[in-house]
């Protein structure tokens, strides 16, 4: 299994078990409220909605990930084509960041 496709097995692990907020607006409120734990944009998203993201993500704290296409994250949780998703459960935001396909930070010990 590659990368791309745990990371998308996970997306939609999350949806089904009812953690992830899907639509713009639904998105925005979820990182109003703090209740988002992640969010996920959609790499060919519009310069504008990447702003637009990215500064409400950053003033809340919410990490933002850019990952995939909008039709890619829409297909990871049975949707049509989605921009943008919120994660809304830390456990699912861990493990979608771990499931990116970058290698981990370890520090060698002697």
């Amino acid at each position: 299994m590659t990368m791309s496709n745990l990371f998308y097995n996970r997306l939609g692990l999350a949806m089904r078990a009812g953690k992830v907020v899907h639509g713009e607006q639904a998105v925005l409120d979820a990182v109003r409220s703090q209740e988002a734990k992640l969010v996920l944009l959609a790499a060919d998203a519009s310069d504008n909605t990447r702003k637009k993201y990215a500064d409400k993500c950053s003033h809340y704290h919410i990490p933002l990930v850019e990952y995939g296409t909008r039709d890619e994250i829409g297909a990871g949780i049975g949707k049509e084509s989605r921009v943008a998703v919120a994660v809304t459960d830390s456990g699912f935001a861990r493990l979608l960041t771990e499931s990116q396909g970058k290698p981990a930070e370890v520090e060698r010990f002697e």
